[in-house]
């Protein structure tokens, strides 16, 4: 059925919810798994009032924050899959909207499975703040589970 199956993970625990559903899945499918972490390219912080700098976080220490704590948030996911036994590719990746590249990644990995974890959030607080996993599973040619 499903060979190559993305798991995205942000490091919450309600994403690790995910993965180990994730996991299981392929372990009974003998598939296996790409972790998948995205982050938001950097953005400079600036004044509204005058629209300049404000010093505090440069490139660097943003890359450097946010590639520790996709490490970490994928170091969860390899341990689950290698207690498992699934084989197990992780990769974090820069894009604006999370779940563009998680679909970019898909498409790129050549997954024939997504497997996400979602708040379920719903009514009028569900459209204001929007939500990745609804954005995946509207944009995505594959097949998605959702965990909640």
């Amino acid at each position: 059925m499903f060979k190559h199956i993305l798991l995205p993970t942000d490091g919450s625990a309600l994403a690790m919810k995910g993965v180990k559903t994730g996991v299981r899945l392929a372990k009974a499918l003998g598939a296996r798994v790409t972790g998948i972490y995205v982050v938001a390219p950097y953005i400079p912080p600036i004044t509204p009032e005058a629209g300049m700098y404000v010093p505090g976080t440069d490139l660097g220490d943003y890359n450097k924050a946010a590639e520790m704590h996709g490490e970490k948030a994928l170091a969860a996911l390899k341990r689950a899959a290698e207690v498992a036994g699934v084989r197990c590719a992780t990769e974090v990746v820069t894009r604006a909207q999370p779940w563009e590249g998680i679909l970019k990644a898909a498409r790129r990995e050549r997954c024939d499975a997504i497997v996400i974890a979602s708040h379920g959030r719903g009514g009028l607080r569900g459209l204001i703040l929007g939500s990745q996993t609804a954005r995946v599973l509207a944009h995505s040619a594959l097949p998605v589970l959702v965990i909640r």
